[in-house]
């Protein structure tokens, strides 16, 4: 689910007419800040919000460079990858060698906020109960967070303006949408979003911060393949994640199954780890050509990746 966290704040950031490549060094520095200043309080609201905050001030350096200065929003974007993924192996390795260890589990303000919460009654429905309906609030947050989003781009007044940002800011310029505000506060808002999937990464698959082991890798990276698939729609892009997130899980749980279930999952041992390994990668491939060739309208923002210069208005 951290996914949905990364394509949801790709698709305001892409809304807004800036293409940020920078999704996995976002969330690598929002896992940073929201996992160590939430063990420093225990809390794991202090964690997500603080998550938020230092993702969304990567995203106020990518619109400063890209809307100010006007530089090239593909190699500023890959430049806060590569900064965001250095800085989280820096402190990681620092504390690893320091022994300094910030363990999840021996916290236990955030080991309780991280507590699945089951829902009455749907948490029992057999075989999808437990896994759809008792989960821990930043799977939940997730989705509300989409809901919210979709629904403010479709049916608000500033939704409607900043996908006028988005697909002709000469047009809205005109008429006095105030283009560089939305583009700020929009980039901000949606690398806070990204940050908070850093931060339920660092939580969920490690329970600890190592920089050694980097489970953001590669995941910022398919977020931006889902806004395609999910056709910039957040409603979408929930879809999108559950359908990775079950050939994601035959990767990583692929064994395990097959040994519960050896009748129906037995040939999940035959296939080749290196295989399995690249799954979840394949099927991103997958989903840009599929995405390609359908004929659906795209929603693509059609000023997406421009720099928007007032005078050539």
């Amino acid at each position: 689910m951290a996914l949905l966290y990364g394509t949801v704040g790709e698709i305001v950031t892409e809304k807004s007419g800036s293409l940020n490549l920078g999704v996995e060094g976002t969330m690598a520095i929002g896992a940073i800040g929201g996992y160590l200043v939430g063990c420093a309080f225990d809390n794991l609201y202090v964690a997500i919000l603080f998550a938020f905050l230092f993702a969304a001030l990567c995203g106020l350096l990518f619109a400063f460079l890209t809307v100010t200065m006007q530089a090239n929003q593909n190699v500023t974007g890959l430049t806060i990858t590569t900064f965001g993924l250095g800085l989280y192996f820096f402190i990681g390795n620092g504390f690893k060698s320091a022994g300094n260890w910030f363990d999840l589990f021996e916290k236990e303000g955030l080991s309780k906020g991280a507590e699945p919460i089951r829902i009455p009654l749907l948490s029992k429905i057999p075989v999808i109960g437990e896994a759809l309906f008792s989960q821990n609030i930043l799977i939940y947050l997730g989705i509300i967070i989409s809901v919210v989003i979709w629904w403010y781009l479709k049916y608000t007044k500033q939704g409607l303006r900043l996908r006028a940002v988005g697909e002709n800011p000469a047009s809205a310029d005109a008429v006095g949408v105030n283009i560089t505000f939305y583009k700020y506060i929009h980039i901000m808002l949606g690398s806070g979003i990204m940050g908070i999937g850093g931060l339920l990464m660092c939580i969920n698959l490690s329970g600890s911060f190592e920089g050694s082991n980097c489970w953001i890798n590669g995941y910022g990276w398919i977020s931006i393949a889902l806004v395609i698939f999910a056709n910039w729609n957040t409603l979408f892009a929930i879809l999108g994640t559950f359908i990775f997130g079950l050939f994601n899980t035959l990767q990583v749980y692929g064994g395990s199954l097959s040994d519960t279930f050896p009748s129906v999952l037995g040939w999940l041992k035959k296939i080749p780890a290196q295989f399995m390994q690249a799954l979840p990668f394949l099927i991103t491939a997958a989903v840009l050509v599929i995405s390609s060739v359908r004929k659906k309208k795209s929603d693509q923002p059609a000023a997406m990746g421009v720099n928007y210069y007032r005078e050539d208005r």
